[in-house]
């Protein structure tokens, strides 16, 4: 099976277009598939608990979700705010995703 990074940027404050495709992400993962959602910019507003209800899909199908350190850090959302299975993460942990060459990524 592949493996897949997809990152969300814009989070649920643009509406369906944050659940649709952390949708595909949820989908992905019911395959099989090592799925990997990374936050980041607003998009980390999505793991804040109860913010968006795919991404608690994802997390229940065996997803990971990475948020974005700065990012939340900008936003004032320190990491004891998020879903407890979120983990923070810096850059240099998802280019070292993104370089692996059994991954595919997908920018929203």
């Amino acid at each position: 099976m592949t493996d897949h990074l997809l990152i969300e940027s814009g989070g649920p404050q643009t509406g369906p277009a944050c659940e649709r495709f952390v949708g595909d992400a949820v989908r992905l993962a019911g395959d099989g598939h090592r799925v990997v959602l990374f936050l980041v910019e607003n998009g980390v507003t999505a793991a804040l608990p109860g913010a968006s209800p795919a991404v608690a899909a994802l997390l229940r199908d065996g997803g990971e979700l990475w948020v974005d350190a700065f990012s939340a850090a900008q936003r004032a959302l320190p990491a004891a705010d998020l879903l407890p299975a979120s983990r923070m993460v810096e850059m240099d942990d998802v280019a070292a995703r993104l370089l692996a060459p059994e991954v595919r990524a997908v920018w929203h």
